[in-house]
């Protein structure tokens, strides 16, 4: 399936970052058909270009006609970079794309990722709004929106092969950290942190890895970008609120794929999670692809009321609360509530599983999966609701 990316391919060189399986290589060959490829997962191409990096001008100089330079997995050879770098000042005809899982090697490395002569983007999961009638909100919400999972015959067996994946060929292959299985524990404990204030004194507790070691693992899992951590909107703030960011695993499926369930685990509690972790993907892919206009914050007051995203820019102010229920409850609207009282110029929302749009106290309710449908790059969130 075709990636849908507004403002793509840029007019200038750029790097691709993004999870394992978002569709990145996919979607480069399709913008770019005649690039001239330079595949480093292939074993001959990297053992050549790893060894003598300068070897990247043969293959330009027998290549004169081609205007794009596509490197897959650029992370593999960092010090192709200083060729690249080179050839942007000698040849500047020439347009590089490059890909990547990770930027993490390429900065530990002391690169400075051309020194700002190529955009940086991010490929994403799906969106709602990619899929069109396509778009299943069940499917979405226990098995993702990961292109590869997405689009396997079988995508309960992918979604439950991916993190070993990503286990083997980003974080071992690459040999990002020492100890492969206390890795492998705190995945999965970081998944019962989905959606919920981080405390890594108690991560580090149940996962029996210290707190220094605990802290390089949380490093390479972001740079990875496999999860993210939402800061608290703090802007005029009216009242004492809480200073810890809360985490997300950055696709509702790989959550539920890592997260543990036993007899003492709701079913609601984890579809709970999983449907608030899906808003939150459209949400920072919206903000990701608008070219950060807008910034994406959760708010929370000391005493624990809290909304559950905010949305802030030049023309956007809205705060949205997610509930996986078909009826709203009076108690349900109490973040929202507090929220427009210290903020009355913000426009409140409440995301729910029923079909009625409404509104109660000011708030507007309305379908969460009409909403995820509606999110679209190229307008504003608002439009999606009515005016």
């Amino acid at each position: 399936m075709s990636r849908y990316r507004a403002g793509f391919p840029p007019q200038q060189s750029f790097f691709l970052f993004g999870p394992r399986g978002t569709g990145k290589s996919t979607w480069v060959h399709q913008a770019l058909p005649d690039a001239l490829h330079i595949d480093l997962l292939r074993q001959e191409v990297w053992r050549e270009l790893d060894a003598r990096p300068e070897r990247l001008r043969n293959l330009l100089e027998a290549h004169p006609d081609k205007e794009w330079i596509f490197v897959d997995e650029i992370q593999k050879i960092p010090a192709l970079l200083d060729e690249i770098h080179r050839a942007i000042e000698t040849q500047p005809g020439r347009k590089w794309a490059l890909t990547g899982s990770s930027a993490r090697k390429l900065r530990r490395g002391s690169v400075n990722l051309l020194g700002g002569r190529a955009l940086q983007r991010e490929m994403h999961p799906y969106l709602a709004h990619e899929l069109g009638e396509d778009f299943d909100l069940t499917k979405a919400l226990h098995t993702g929106m990961v292109p590869l999972i997405w689009e396997s015959p079988d995508p309960k067996a992918t979604l439950s092969t991916y993190a070993g994946m990503v286990l083997r060929e980003e974080v071992q292959a690459e040999g990002l950290v020492r100890n492969l299985s206390a890795y492998s524990r705190f995945l999965e404990t970081l998944s019962f942190s989905q959606g919920a204030v981080l405390n890594l004194s108690n991560v580090s507790r149940e996962c029996a890895v210290d707190r220094k070691t605990l802290d390089g693992y949380l490093s390479v899992t972001e740079d990875l970008l496999f999860c993210h951590r939402l800061p608290v909107f703090t802007k005029r703030a009216r009242r004492e609120l809480s200073s810890h960011a809360k985490l997300y695993l950055f696709d509702a499926g790989v959550f539920r794929s890592l997260r543990p369930k036993g007899p003492l685990d709701s079913p609601e509690e984890i579809d709970g999670q999983s449907l608030e972790s899906l808003v939150f993907q459209h949400l920072r892919t919206w903000v990701g692809m608008r070219g950060h206009q807008e910034t994406l914050h959760f708010w929370r007051t000391r005493t624990g009321t809290e909304v559950d995203f905010v949305v802030y820019g030049e023309t956007t102010f809205l705060a949205l609360e997610v509930k996986n229920a078909s009826r709203i409850q009076h108690a349900d609207l109490r973040g929202l509530r507090a929220f427009q009282e210290d903020y009355p110029e913000a426009r409140c929302v409440l995301l729910y599983r029923g079909r009625e749009c409404r509104i109660e106290n000011g708030i507007l309710c309305i379908s969460v999966e009409d909403f995820l449908r509606g999110v679209d790059p190229k307008m504003e969130l608002s439009t999606t609701m009515g005016s």
